[in-house]
């Protein structure tokens, strides 16, 4: 599903299956219109008026469980070096060639992270660690990625997304959107479930229908007719549908000439940021978008130096920073999010890698983004009586606390209470 996905051979087999089941769920275009909200959930009153004031929403999903002590190592901690022999990068004051990259006097970047360091320097980048589901221990890929995009753990009940609430309880930015979410996917993110005018569409600069060309306009008009007559929530799709191929065929992505010399990776990541700062330069009415980047499953051969992981970090990295220069820098209301499902254990396992563990890491970024520094809740520490079951790095900061503070100060959203059903959340000072 992604050319990101190097842990094809090195995932577990959940993991495996799991990216087979996303790759394949294409017919979920209609699941946005078609859900139901269940009784139980706080009921929200819209205005009638447009808004366009609040940022635009990008939610990032690191799927796989991303290591987030190989992504910003706490190079202070003598232990880490310790339990981590054959995939550790050396101290930021070592002699090293592929030396850490100090942030502060307690975290580092691995070199393969370099690119990140021009929005963290400006102020732009906020880092949180020890993030996860603060009382929720499943290590299963499909329910903890089920649950974080949902925004609540163990709820068979709720099938809606934390980002298809928030579009459901607002009224839309631009006066007559076409396209207010899309999901840079084959099937729709499960945050986005929920949403109105929201689609996946794995590449929208090649979104349309087959056939001739001649008789495009004619099977277009066909389409449109067909479904004109249709009732609820099948009309609204199929007409939303009709519309977008409409929209995109003229916006013409494949010419899209990203600002400030920004060079976005030719990779899906890569293409999808790119394709998703285009709509949002088009301004077509979007306000949330997701990406999907995959691969951080990385049971065996991880070496976050020279290789798999190194990989990932670098097409991450250079792909998220490409966005901030092309986007966030030329004065665009952006929010970006990136979350993973759970962490890795903090002691490497005997095939170089890491197991899935507890707690990780989680970004946030844009121009309302108290950034520059790194968040914890209190660092947990990575002696073994520290570590909970005296393997994981533990969860101190749960990460609907920085999600709820975006989606009520960036976002403009205060029912918090329905878009994030149970947690009453606790802000962080993630934004300015």
């Amino acid at each position: 599903m992604s050319d990101h996905d190097h842990s094809h051979h090195t995932g577990c087999s959940e993991y495996r299956d799991l990216s087979r089941r996303q790759f394949l769920a294409s017919s979920t275009a209609l699941s946005a219109a078609a859900v139901v909200f269940p009784e139980w959930l706080p009921r929200v009153t819209l205005s009638n008026h447009f808004s366009s004031t609040r940022d635009i929403m990008v939610s990032v999903f690191m799927r796989g469980a991303t290591d987030g002590l190989a992504m910003v190592i706490p190079h202070t901690e003598a232990r880490y070096y310790a339990i981590r022999p054959t995939i550790r990068t050396p101290a930021p004051d070592s002699m090293a060639a592929n030396r850490a990259i100090a942030l502060d006097n307690r975290f580092a970047f691995p070199p393969a992270m370099r690119a990140m360091l021009a929005p963290y320097q400006a102020g732009d980048l906020l880092i949180t660690h020890a993030t996860g589901h603060i009382n929720n221990n499943n290590r299963s890929h499909f329910d903890a990625q089920r649950f974080m995009e949902v925004g609540k753990p163990v709820d068979p009940d709720l099938t809606t997304g934390w980002l298809g609430r928030h579009l459901a309880s607002v009224p839309p930015m631009h006066p007559s959107p076409v396209l207010r979410g899309i999901g840079i996917s084959s099937g729709l993110a499960k945050s986005l479930v929920g949403a109105p005018q929201t689609l996946p569409i794995a590449d929208p600069a090649n979104y349309g229908i087959g056939g001739s060309a001649t008789t495009r306009t004619a099977r277009m008009a066909m389409l449109r007719s067909n479904y004109e007559g249709s009732a609820n929530p099948l009309r609204a799709a199929a007409l939303d549908a009709v519309g977008t191929i409409d929209l995109l065929s003229r916006l013409n992505i494949n010419a899209y000439a990203p600002a400030g010399g920004a060079v976005y990776p030719n990779t899906s990541f890569g293409r999808g940021l790119r394709s998703v700062a285009a709509l949002i330069k088009a301004d077509i009415g979007i306000e949330a978008a997701s990406v999907d980047i995959g691969g951080w499953d990385t049971h065996a051969a991880q070496d976050p130096n020279a290789g798999q992981m190194a990989t990932l970090m670098t097409g991450f990295a250079q792909a998220m920073t490409a966005f901030w220069t092309d986007v966030m820098n030329t004065g665009q209301r952006v929010t970006l999010v990136a979350v993973s499902e759970f962490g890795r254990n903090a002691i490497e396992n005997g095939s170089q890698g890491t197991d899935h563990g507890r707690g990780t890491v989680m970004f946030a970024m844009g121009k309302g983004i108290a950034g520059g520094r790194v968040l914890t809740n209190g660092w947990p520490g990575l002696e073994a009586a520290q570590l909970e079951d005296r393997r994981d790095l533990r969860v101190t900061l749960d990460y609907r606390d920085v999600l709820a503070e975006i989606v009520q100060r960036r976002l403009e959203n205060n029912n918090l209470g329905y878009i994030f059903p149970g947690w009453r959340p606790t802000f962080r000072g993630v934004t300015r």
